[in-house]
C-alpha cells in the first residue's frame, strides 16, 4: 500500500467514528471517538474480547497496564466481539471485564484490511503506517504484545 493509501485508511477509521460509529463510554462515562485520540503516526493494538471467553478475562490486566504505561507508544483498543448495539449493555459488559482502555463501538478490521477474528482472544497489531503487523490469537502477556510490536 502506497503512502497515501495508508493515510487514507487511517483518515477513514477517523472519518467513521466521527459518522457516528462512536466507541462505548468508557473514562468516568465519557463517550469517546477516535477523533478524541492522535492516531496518526502510532501504532495501534486493537484486542478483541468476549465476556463469555476465559482467556479473555485472563488478558485483560496485559492491556491495562499497557494502556497505562506512560512509556508505551502505541495505542490500545478493544473491540468487543458480540458487538452489542445497546449503550448499557456496552458499559456493563466493559465494567464486567474491569477494562480501563478504549473500546471501539465498531470493527476495524475493514479499514485496516485483515479479516474478522473467529477465534478469542485476537490481538491485531496496526503499525504507525496503517500495516498489520500481526495477528496474535490466544491470551496475550505485555512482553508478548510488546514483541508483535518490534520491540
Amino acid at each position: 500500500m502506497d503512502r497515501i493509501g495508508k493515510w487514507l485508511s487511517g483518515l477513514g477509521l477517523v472519518v467513521l467514528s466521527l459518522l457516528g460509529c462512536e466507541e462505548a463510554k468508557v473514562d468516568g462515562g465519557k463517550a469517546l471517538s477516535l477523533a478524541d485520540h492522535n492516531i496518526q503516526g502510532r501504532a495501534l493494538v486493537i484486542n478483541y474480547w468476549a465476556t463469555w471467553c476465559g482467556p479473555c478475562i485472563t488478558e485483560i490486566p496485559e492491556f491495562n497496564a499497557l494502556h497505562q504505561a506512560e512509556e508505551f507508544d502505541a495505542l490500545v483498543f478493544g473491540v468487543n466481539f458480540d458487538a452489542p448495539t445497546d449503550p448499557q449493555q456496552q458499559q456493563a459488559d466493559i465494567a464486567k471485564m474491569g477494562i480501563a482502555f478504549p473500546v471501539l463501538a465498531s470493527d476495524p478490521a475493514m479499514i485496516y484490511g485483515y479479516p474478522a477474528p473467529e477465534v478469542l482472544p485476537t490481538t491485531v497489531i496496526i503499525s504507525p503506517t496503517g500495516e498489520v503487523l500481526a495477528q496474535l490469537v490466544g491470551p496475550q502477556t505485555q512482553e508478548s504484545v510488546l514483541a508483535g510490536l518490534g520491540y
